[in-house]
């Protein structure tokens, strides 16, 4: 069987090759953004967590250090609220709200090339059937058309829908899995960024007013 492989490739035509660059582009694609999402992605609620207890000992610049040694966008939004502790709470929204609005494009780059490759895979299949149809009534209309010469157009067009709709499923998947991983990272940072203005806020800045 793994001998046929190459062969059923080649029997699929110039648009199998087209696939199998839009398949390339997908693993390398995917791989990038799948570890990209995973190092940006942290236990928020242990982070912030951290954060709290830093600043609960009053050290701000310690709170910023931890916020610029840990990756991701969880800890930028943090990050921004923390520069602008000073601050009255509009204030301070708005720079989290900027510092969240910042990070998005970076969650999100690269995965529309997912999404085009998981919409185009299936009509560069259909293109390799009809090139493949075409061939076929060419050679029909020959006076001598040879078995191996229908069969030929019959193979280039079976196998490119099929090679078309294996590519875009797993293109789909994969599409669905990246998205699912920006909108947790989306979820932590609102959640991170509305825990932290409130506890400035309040207990921060109260400890901070309070008589010693």
């Amino acid at each position: 069987m793994p001998a046929l492989e190459p062969s059923l490739f080649t029997h699929g035509g110039p648009m199998m090759w087209v696939l199998f660059g839009l398949g390339l582009i997908l693993v390398i694609v995917f791989v990038e953004r799948a570890l990209y999402l995973h190092r940006g992605q942290i236990r928020s609620t242990a982070f912030l967590s951290g954060i709290k207890n830093i600043l609960a000992k009053r050290r701000l610049m310690e709170a910023l250090t931890v916020c610029e040694e840990t990756p991701g966008p969880v800890a930028a939004v943090v990050k921004a609220a923390l520069l602008h502790a000073d601050d009255d709470a509009e204030a301070m929204r708005f720079h989290v709200q900027e510092a969240a609005v910042v990070e998005l494009p970076a969650l999100e780059r690269r995965i529309g090339a997912i999404a085009a490759i998981a919409q185009v895979a299936p009509l560069v299949g259909l293109l390799g059937t009809v090139l493949g149809m075409i061939a076929t009534f060419a050679a029909f209309q020959r006076d001598y058309a040879p078995a191996s010469a229908l069969a030929k157009g019959m193979w280039e067009a079976l196998l490119c829908t099929a090679g078309g709709i294996m590519l875009a499923i797993p293109a789909q998947l994969a599409l669905h899995f990246l998205n699912g991983r920006v909108r947790a990272i989306v979820r932590d940072m609102e959640w991170s960024g509305n825990e932290i203005m409130k506890y400035l806020n309040t207990e921060y800045k109260a400890a901070g007013a309070a008589p010693k």
